[in-house]
């Protein structure tokens, strides 16, 4: 199966960068190289681009690409979570970057390739990992966990109106055996949602799905971390665009920008700051960038993308 991306906001990511001929740029979520793609095209010989993907067949077929299309600059594959950006760029001995982007978007490849288990769509192992390395899986999840907990996150995660009869429903039908694939867990949560609920929105897997996914591999935990990591290693002038796909992740990246842009924790009513804490960047985007509606229209899944943008000072 050809591993393939379809950029989402691809050229207002482009252009959000502020892409220096002679910079470092770093793509933490590689995917099918997209975004990378268009990074390497304005890059020349003295500058580096470092691509990183957890997934070991995006970052081959990703190296592949970005290597065909000859474009000269020093380019590294990583092997890694993005969220270890400080000790990937001490093991390349490189101290700041010029720019970054993530995409926290499952990819296209990820989600059409049934024996990954992302998708609810097709049947497939309960799988859903990202780095096909690690040992924990979304059957470990739907197996093992407490009813408590699979309540927690499939309404913390999911965003689920319908969280406790889903993890209710889970836990019972796994007293029968085990629940092994994604068809088994889509007939349990359409048996655990009323009917008249399925009739409305999306697809009554679709939020639990998404929660099993996040749960699996660490996404929010690793989106805490790397938001501040990379926003310490740019250097003055770099910028950092992080586009995001539900409101957990958009929440957990505008917070944090809006804490470096006004770091100050001296109570309101103090008439100065005593505090010493200085702002070290400044904001590119106000509100998020959207996707145009001629792009939804092409790509679907761009439907609820959303890009923020800042500068180091």
């Amino acid at each position: 199966m050809e591993f393939s991306h379809v950029p989402v906001l691809y050229e207002e990511c482009i252009r959000s960068l502020k892409i220096k001929s002679d910079g470092i740029y770093v793509d933490g979520t590689l995917g099918g190289a997209g975004h990378a793609s268009g990074v390497c095209s304005q890059l020349g010989p003295d500058a580096t681009f470092i691509g990183i993907d957890r997934d070991i067949d995006a970052l081959n077929a990703s190296k592949e690409r970005l290597n065909a299309a000859n474009t000269p600059c020093i380019k590294h594959f990583v092997q890694s979570n993005y969220a270890d950006i400080k000790s990937v760029l001490t093991e390349l001995q490189i101290e700041e970057i010029d720019g970054a982007l993530l995409d926290l978007g499952v990819s296209s490849f990820q989600l059409d390739n049934p024996q990954r288990g992302f998708s609810y769509m097709q049947d497939a192992p309960l799988d859903m990992r990202m780095n096909a390395n690690d040992s924990f899986t979304a059957a470990d999840v739907v197996n093992t966990y407490s009813e408590k907990d699979l309540l927690r996150i499939i309404k913390d995660y999911g965003e689920e109106r319908w969280a406790s009869r889903i993890a209710q429903f889970v836990c019972e039908a796994r007293k029968e055996k085990a629940i092994t694939t994604t068809g088994e867990l889509v007939e349990i949560i359409k048996a655990a949602i009323p009917a008249a609920a399925r009739r409305e929105g999306p697809h009554p897997a679709k939020r639990t799905f998404q929660a099993i996914r996040i749960e699996v591999n660490d996404e929010l935990g690793g989106l805490q971390r790397a938001v501040n990591d990379f926003i310490d290693v740019l250097a003055p002038g770099g910028r950092l665009a992080i586009i995001t796909f539900h409101s957990l992740e958009d929440r957990i990246v505008k917070d944090i920008y809006k804490n470096r842009i006004s770091p100050c924790t001296c109570p309101p009513e103090f008439p100065v700051c005593v505090c010493g804490k200085v702002s070290d960047v400044k904001k590119i985007t106000g509100k998020p960038i959207l996707p145009s509606d001629e792009e939804i229209e092409t790509n679907p899944r761009s439907r609820s993308a959303k890009l923020r943008v800042i500068e180091k000072r």
